[in-house]
């Protein structure tokens, strides 16, 4: 009897700490009807399905996972429509429920997140860069432009202004890194977007940190890089 107990009680402990551990990602895709919903993530340099749903009629999708720490994850759609340019929101995973909900023709752009702060920091985090990101296109096609009618005025004036966007670019990765060191998307933004910044700032972003943030996977993957 006490052998049996002791097993129940084994059991209780391992379902507890999974349920602790587990992520649940759900949501709704408005329009889709039919396709395949992935949940990833990048495993050494390899992109892994955790799990997968097949949707048939029902959009509604719910996906889980064992987490140990806040990370990086995909929700990737496979329309199964024979498109190749199939669709991938990128968020921040935690421990607890995160529920996305999005549309079909606009399905990494439209989504919205809640149930992890560090998703919505990355997503107010890659409107900006996006903008940065157009005016960097525009300036690319009136340099071309002006490469082809051989203005050498208009080229070094674009060339000035493509260096002073890079430059504010940088400046804003910087900034949104040390204002929100008490996420784990602080670090990520520093090695993931500005990895090749001056070792000083890099060092200054991670002397902003929380001991427990500096402990977190993008923590210490700053860490080497300040120190290299």
């Amino acid at each position: 009897m006490k052998k049996i107990s002791l097993i129940s009680l084994t059991l209780f402990i391992i379902c507890c700490n999974s349920d602790q551990n587990n992520m649940i990602v759900s949501g709704n895709v408005d329009g889709l009807r039919k396709g395949t919903i992935y949940l990833q993530k990048e495993i050494d340099s390899t992109i892994v399905s955790l799990d997968s749903l097949k949707i048939r009629g029902n959009s509604n999708f719910k996906l889980n996972t064992i987490i140990d720490e806040p990370d990086i994850y995909y929700l990737y759609l496979d329309k199964e429509d024979g498109d190749s340019l199939n669709d991938i929101i990128t968020f921040f995973g935690n421990k607890g429920e995160i529920n996305i909900n999005t549309m079909l023709s606009t399905f990494d752009s439209s989504y919205e997140i809640s149930g992890s702060k560090n998703s919505e920091l990355l997503r107010e985090y890659f409107s900006i860069i996006r903008k940065y990101n157009l005016q960097n296109l525009d300036l690319l096609e009136i340099f071309y432009n002006a490469q082809i009618t051989d203005n050498q005025k208009r080229i070094d004036s674009v060339n000035e202004r493509l260096e002073n966007l890079i430059k504010r670019k940088y400046l804003y990765s910087l900034n949104f890194s040390i204002t929100n060191a008490q996420n784990e998307i602080s670090p990520y933004i520093a090695v993931s977007q500005i990895p090749d910044a001056n070792k000083d700032l890099l060092r200054k972003v991670y002397d902003t940190l929380p001991e427990n943030i500096k402990v977190s996977k993008y923590g210490k993957v700053l860490m080497e890089l300040s120190l290299d």
